[in-house]
C-alpha cells in the first residue's frame, strides 16, 4: 500500500501540471479563445477512453500491468507536452493532453488496487490512504509549475513538461515493485452479466454521486486557472490556488475512509455535496483572490467526500471476480459524463464569463442531492 500511495503522490502531478497550464497554453496556442480549454476537454476524454480497455488488461494480466502502461502514456505526455510549446503546435499539445488523460485514469485505479488486499470492513479506510498519497501531487505540481516555467525562454512550461514526464518515470520505478494478487481463473471468466450489476440501485446511485462530484470538480477546476488570469490575477497566483485545491482534495483522504466505517457512505457524499454547493456560493461572492482560493479548496474537499464516499459505495456491489469488469465500468460513467463538462467549461467562460459557470453547477448538484435523498433507504446488494 505504501508503494502505492508514493505511485500516487508522484503520478498526481501529472493531472495537477496539466490543470494548472493546460488552459493557459491553450489560450496561448489555439486559433480562437473559445478553444483555450479544448487540452484539458481531451485530458478528460483520454481518462474516459482509457477506463474500459485498462480494465480489461487488468482482468486479463493483473493491475501492475495496466499500471506501468498507463505510466508510460505519462512520460510521453510530458515529452510531447514540451515539444508542443516549443513548435507552438496547438494539436500535438493536445494529442499530449490525451496521453496525460490515459495516465491518470490509470492512476485513479490505484485506489481501487488497495482494496485487493483488505478485509471488507477495512476497505474504504485502504482505499482513502492510497488517496492521501495526492496530497503530496497537491504541493509537488504547483511548485514544479512555478519553480519551472520559465527555464527555458522563450517556451514558458517547456521545462514543466519534461519534469512531468520524469516524475511519470519515477513512478514507474516504483510500481514494479507492487505486489497484488495475480488474476484467476474466475476473475478472467468476470463473473455475473454487466447488466445484472449495473441495475442494482445501489450502484446507479453510486455512480450518480460520483459523477456529479466529479462533474463539478473539473467543471469549475478547468475554467479556475484561466479566470483567474482573465481578472488580472497573476500565474502564481493561479498556481497557488490550485495547489491549495489539490491538497484539499487528497488531504482529507487521512480521515474519509474512518467517517464512512462510521457515519456511512452516504452521509459523506452528502457532507461533499454540500460542501461543493458551497464553493460555487463563494465564488459567486467577488473575483479577488480569496474568492478563487476559497472556492477551490472547498470544492477540493467536497470532490473528496463524494468521489471517495461513492467509490465505497461502489465496492458493495461487486463480487471479488467482478471487480476489474464493476470498477472500470464506474470509472468510465463518471470520466466520460465529466468529459461533457470539460468541453462545456471553456466555451461557457469565454462568452459568459465565471460566474454563469458557477450558477450552473447547481443543477447537477441539486440531481445528486435528490437522488442520495431518494435512496436513503437503499441497502448494500447481498453478494
Amino acid at each position: 500500500m505504501l508503494r502505492l500511495a508514493v505511485a500516487q503522490a508522484l503520478a498526481g502531478i501529472n493531472a495537477t501540471v496539466i490543470f494548472a497550464t493546460g488552459a493557459v497554453v491553450g489560450h496561448m496556442l489555439a486559433p480562437s479563445p473559445a478553444l483555450a480549454t479544448l487540452p484539458i476537454s481531451i485530458f478528460v476524454v483520454g481518462m474516459a477512453l482509457c477506463t474500459l480497455p485498462a480494465g480489461a488488461i487488468a482482468q486479463r494480466h493483473g493491475r501492475r500491468a495496466a499500471f506501468l502502461l498507463g505510466t508510460g502514456c505519462g512520460v510521453l505526455a510530458g515529452l510531447l507536452a514540451s515539444l508542443a510549446v516549443i513548435y507552438a503546435a496547438f494539436w500535438l499539445f493536445c494529442v499530449a493532453t490525451f496521453f496525460g488523460g490515459v495516465y491518470a485514469a490509470v492512476v485513479l485505479t490505484f485506489r481501487f488496487a488497495a482494496t485487493d488486499c483488505a478485509a471488507p470492513e477495512r476497505r474504504p479506510r485502504a482505499l482513502s490512504a492510497v488517496m492521501a498519497g495526492g496530497v503530496f501531487a497537491g504541493v509537488l505540481g504547483p511548485q514544479l509549475v512555478t519553480h519551472t516555467m520559465n527555464l527555458s525562454p522563450p517556451f514558458l512550461f517547456a521545462a514543466t513538461y519534461v519534469g512531468q514526464a520524469l516524475a511519470a518515470a519515477v513512478s514507474a520505478f516504483i510500481l514494479i515493485g507492487v505486489k497484488l494478487p495475480a488474476p484467476t481463473a474466475a476473475d478472467r471468466a468476470g463473473g455475473r452479466p454487466l447488466g445484472v450489476i449495473v441495475r442494482q440501485p445501489r450502484f446507479i446511485l453510486a455512480v450518480i454521486c460520483g459523477v456529479v462530484s466529479y462533474l463539478l470538480m473539473n467543471f469549475l477546476m478547468t475554467a479556475a486557472p484561466l479566470a483567474m488570469r482573465l481578472c488580472g490575477l497573476s500565474q502564481e497566483s493561479a498556481n497557488l490556488g490550485l495547489q491549495w485545491h489539490v491538497i484539499a482534495m487528497y488531504g482529507p483522504s487521512f480521515w474519509t475512509g474512518r467517517f464512512i466505517t462510521r457515519f456511512g457512505a452516504p452521509r459523506v457524499v452528502a457532507a461533499g455535496l454540500a460542501l461543493t454547493g458551497a464553493a460555487a456560493g463563494v465564488g459567486l461572492l467577488g473575483i479577488e483572490v480569496w474568492h478563487f482560493w476559497v472556492t477551490l479548496i472547498l470544492l477540493g474537499i467536497g470532490w473528496n467526500f463524494g468521489f471517495v464516499g461513492a467509490s465505497a459505495m461502489v465496492l458493495e456491489c461487486h463480487r471479488p471476480e467482478e471487480k476489474a469488469r464493476v470498477q472500470s465500468f464506474n470509472d468510465f460513467a463518471v470520466f466520460g459524463t465529466m468529459a461533457i463538462g470539460s468541453f462545456l467549461s471553456g466555451g461557457l467562460l469565454s462568452a459568459f464569463g465565471w460566474n454563469t459557470i458557477l450558477a450552473l453547477s447547481f443543477v447537477p448538484l441539486t440531481i445528486a442531492v435528490v437522488a442520495l435523498t431518494a435512496g436513503r433507504g437503499i441497502r448494500a446488494p447481498a453478494r
